[in-house]
Parts: C-alpha cells; structure tokens; sequence
C-alpha cells in the first residue's frame, strides 16, 4: 500500500516536465528573452524610449555602401567581368547546426542564398551559377553551372542536413576540375559560406590555394564563425575577399556585395570577342525535343540560329554546337556595370530651409520631401538634372533602374523639341 501511495500521479509527472522546460519561467517571459524586443528601443533626447528608425540606419549603411563604390571607381577606369561563372559552396557539416543565428546557421544561410541567387541573376544575366556543398569531410556537386535561379534555389532547399566535418581542399578540388572548362572570356569565382572552425584535409591545402591562383580563380569566403588565417590566406593569394559575419542583417549585405560583378584581375583582364545567337522563340502549338530536359515539349522554348535545335530557358548554352545563346534585354541589363549612374548629392534640411525654390516632392514617386512638422527631411539630387529625390528612389535608381528619371525626362523633351 505504501508503494502505491508513493506513486505519483500522471499529471504530477507531466507538471514537473513542463516545469523542468520551461526553466521556471512564465510564457509571457519566455517570449520577451526570446525576442529580445528591448534591443529595438532607443533613448531619444528627451530622455523617453522610442523604437529604432530601421528605415533611417538602412538608408545610411545604403549611402555609405554607395560612397565606397563611387571612390573606388573615380580613381582609375576599372574593367568587370559581365560574364562570370561563379560557384557557391555552402558548407553544411555539423558546425552549421549552431544556434547562435536564429534559427540555426543553415536556416539562415538558405534563406540568404536563395536572395543572393536571384539578386546575382538580375544584375549578371549573362552569368552562370552552381552549388557545391560540403559535409562528412566531402564534397558534393548540387547543381552543375547554369542560368536558371529556380533550379538551383529548388536543389538547394531539398538538401539542408548537416553533418560530420567541412573539407575545405576537397571543396576548392571539385570547384577546379569545373571551373578549369570555362573558356578564357568566363570569369571564374567561388563564393564560400563556411560555418566551421577548422578543416579536414586529405592532402595540403596549400597547394591546392596555388592550383586556384594558377588557374585564375577568385575565391571569397563569409565566415559565420571566428576568423581564420587559411580562409583569409586564400582570399589574399587569389583575389578575393574575406569577412565574418556578425550577425543575420550584416551576413545578407557581405552576400550581397558579391552580386554586381567585381573589378577583373590585372593580369588577367584581356579583351575578346565572343560569338552569341539571338534566338527566337518557338511557335506556341510546335513540337520539339527539348536538349535540357532530353523529352519532347509542346510549344515554349526558343530554336538555336546555328543548330536548330529546341532550348527551354535563356541564357544559356547549346549543348549541340556551343553558342552562347542569350537575348537582347540580357545584354542591355548588362551594359549598366560599364556606365554606372553617378551618385547623388545629399541635401540637408538645412540646404533646403536655404533654397526656397527647391520643390517639396521627389520628382520620381511624387511623395512629400516633408517629414513630421513639415520640415524638409533628407533627400539627395542629380549632378546633371538638379531633380530632387527621395531616399527610397535613390535605392531604387541606383539598384534596378540603373537611369535617373529627371535626366532621361530632359533628354526626351528636348528630342521632342527639335522634331517639332
């Protein structure tokens, strides 16, 4: 009898569990330390607590990024590389499973990859892409090289398991015996996402670095974790860039600094011409084989110029006779990295308190340049145009119209002038 009287209760046990869990906190306390809502408050100057103005540190770190670019390249005429091949290696050993990026290393790399991918194809069109990983010490091929983001995004995302140990030679080994195919035009590079703190290494790594020189690879490696001297000895010796990232925000602008093509090596930066087909699309009710997919497809696609044969997606390359098949709005959104956009000028509001004739709208979304009080907020201007515009559309002109509105507006006006 006693025994059964000491017998707890299935619900005393399942108490104590819930208990044990919760580490003696309320739900509501849970969800405050998981959150960490207080780190998006802000003492203002009277002393009160105001949430962050994430719109204004994000329009700052915008201009800043801008101002980098812009004295990099008013020093010297620097010539890019506008038809890269560039191999992402992500690594997923056992190290990316680390909880210090919410919610895990590989949950935030995926997701960041998947932005990078269709941020590189809308600013490198004419570019190729593969995925290579890395766990249990070896390398895997995800994707082979190619211009369709959906693709690689898809094969990625079926793949995110961790395990065992990040081999960084194996990784740089595979890349080269691809990228070592590439014609002399291609510019070749590995973009790097290693979460862990060491590598292991069949061989010397070493040698392999100077395999990677030898062949004209620029490798970049992000780091999620601490630095370390073989990762920024590679960068060093092949061109590269190294950096760590701090936290979520920070790892998506060090990824996506690698979007707009980079300046091309010196030495290797040679001139040539390139054969392209310009191919037309296919009648919506014909049949034809497919060469990507090896099946018979029903109308889509475009026809080679040179083979004649059926090809599902642009860019891309024929894999009967090689031509390199693209279209013209591909080479047009190309053509910006040579001419970029000059950067405008800020204004202040006190500029702007100064100069009454400056309007009070921006000339690109005709929204009020009045901030709370209406009083003049920041805004920037056109070297050339002297149009006003906001900070909104300055990231937009700068990113993807790659135009500035008040500029080509006066250009049109003035051909319209003439003709009449």
């Amino acid at each position: 009898m006693n025994k059964i009287a000491e017998r707890p209760l299935n619900g005393d046990v399942e108490d104590d569990d819930e208990d044990e869990g919760n580490d003696g906190r309320e739900a509501w306390e849970r969800t405050y330390a998981e959150d960490r809502s207080w780190e998006d408050l802000q003492e203002d100057e009277s002393g009160l607590l105001r949430p962050i103005d994430n719109t204004a540190i994000y329009h700052a770190q915008y201009r800043r990024r801008l101002r980098a670019l812009a004295s990099t390249t008013a020093t010297a005429r620097i010539q890019k590389g506008l038809i890269r091949y560039v191999y992402i290696v992500v690594d997923l050993s056992k190290a990316a499973s680390e909880r210090d990026f919410r919610p895990s290393r590989m949950a935030v790399i995926g997701k960041q990859v998947e932005t990078f991918i269709r941020e590189f194809f809308d600013q490198n069109p004419l570019s190729h892409v593969g995925l290579v990983t890395i766990k249990d010490g070896i390398a895997h091929c995800l994707t082979e090289l190619g211009g369709s983001p959906e693709s690689h995004i898809k094969a990625l995302m079926g793949k995110l398991e961790c395990s065992g140990d990040a081999s960084l030679q194996n990784a740089l080994e595979l890349v080269l015996g691809y990228l070592n195919q590439i014609p002399s035009h291609g510019h070749r590079e590995v973009l790097i996402l290693y979460s862990a703190l060491s590598t292991c290494d069949p061989g010397d790594l070493m040698e392999t670095i100077q395999k990677c020189k030898k062949s004209k690879i620029r490798c970049s490696v992000i780091g999620l974790a601490a630095e370390m001297f073989i990762c920024k000895h590679l960068c060093q010796d092949t061109g590269g860039t190294y950096s760590v990232a701090l936290d979520e925000t920070h790892f998506k602008e060090l990824i996506l600094e690698h979007a707009p093509p980079p300046p091309a090596i010196t030495e290797y930066a040679t001139a040539s011409l390139i054969k392209m087909g310009f191919p037309q699309r296919a009648a919506e009710g014909s049949v034809a084989i497919c060469t990507c997919h090896e099946e018979a497809k029903t109308g889509g696609g475009y026809t080679c110029p040179r083979c004649k044969v059926r090809v599902c997606e642009l860019p891309t390359e024929c894999r009967i006779c090689g031509l390199t098949l693209i279209s013209s709005p591909h080479l047009a959104r190309s053509y910006h990295h040579l001419f970029p956009i000059v950067l405008f000028d800020e204004v202040s509001p006190s500029q702007n308190d100064l100069h009454n004739s400056f309007p009070n709208t921006c000339f690109g979304c005709q929204q009020s340049l009045l901030s709370q009080g209406n009083k003049p907020g920041l805004s920037v201007t056109c070297r050339k145009c002297k149009q006003l515009f906001c900070l909104d559309c300055d990231i937009y002109i700068h990113e993807s119209l790659h135009n500035c509105p008040g500029c080509e507006s006066s250009r049109l006006s003035k051909s319209i002038s003439s003709a009449q």
